[in-house]
């Protein structure tokens, strides 16, 4: 590695690497985003802080940043999804979540309280940050600041613009508050959750949900063939043969010779 380099570490996680360049660190996997990822937002190594000196909500990209996490002061991670590695277990305190569709809430907040007991910053991240790390943010706040769901998830959502919480994942948080307070605030101040679902398609047919209204018919119309009276015809003998005597032979079927004289045969 020549000098420059070695005197020049990278501005965003600390290691040696071509960052500008888009290189890959070898370190901790930190990358520069690719042009569709950026934005004014995300451009941030940082976490999210969402309470002061002790709670922080992040990425799994946030999470590989050991040194920028240590900068903070952050010494123990919530890792809410399993598939997520955890890379620095020398120099932080994991806690793992169990895979598990439904969040487990209780264990989540056991571990926080735990944190904010012993005055330990604490990162939970997911995959993206936006919807399992801020559920569990949201639960802790509810259970142990005893804020309602409404409130705990505009504080969240201040302090992390672009938290995308699902419609399961929003509906498990209304059943913990309702364990928590007993009732549920207010039903209709649900969140405008992102359409994730697979479009229909109809192939032309009229949606179930938006039915065609159905044309008013004319009344005088001429009834079925059904209800018509029936022709007063007689029954007919029916014959085969198209009238034919059918008791005539077929040999003598064609005219006999005027001539008397021997039709000879084709040999």
């Amino acid at each position: 590695m020549r000098k420059r380099e070695r005197e020049n570490p990278c501005g965003i996680c600390g290691h040696y690497h071509k960052y500008e360049e888009g290189e890959i660190c070898g370190i901790c996997g930190h990358r520069i985003p690719q042009a569709t990822e950026r934005s004014s937002i995300q451009v941030s190594a940082f976490p999210s802080e969402i309470l002061p000196d002790f709670l922080y909500l992040g990425s799994y990209d946030n999470a590989s940043r050991s040194e920028l996490l240590k900068t903070q002061g952050i010494s123990r991670v919530l890792n809410t999804v399993p598939s997520c590695q955890n890379l620095y277990k020398n120099s932080f305190t994991y806690h793992c979540l169990q895979d598990d569709k439904r969040l487990p809430f209780d264990d989540a907040v056991k571990f926080l309280e735990q944190c904010e007991k012993d005055k330990a910053r604490v990162l939970v991240h997911c995959m993206s940050g936006k919807n399992r790390s801020p559920a569990i943010v949201i639960a802790y706040l509810m259970k142990c600041k005893g804020w309602r769901l409404t409130q705990s998830y505009q504080w969240v959502k201040d302090r992390r613009p672009y938290v995308e919480l699902s419609q399961a994942v929003y509906q498990q948080l209304q059943e913990y508050e309702q364990k928590i307070f007993g009732s549920n605030e207010n039903l209709n101040s649900a969140p405008v959750f992102p359409s994730s679902a697979v479009p229909s398609f109809s192939f032309g047919f009229p949606k179930t949900d938006n039915p065609v209204p159905v044309p008013a018919f004319n009344s005088t119309a001429a009834p079925s063939v059904f209800a018509r009276p029936g022709l007063d015809i007689p029954p007919q003998e029916f014959q085969f043969g198209a009238g034919q005597n059918i008791s005539e032979s077929p040999f003598t079927a064609n005219p006999p010779n005027s001539s008397n004289n021997d039709i000879p045969m084709d040999g």
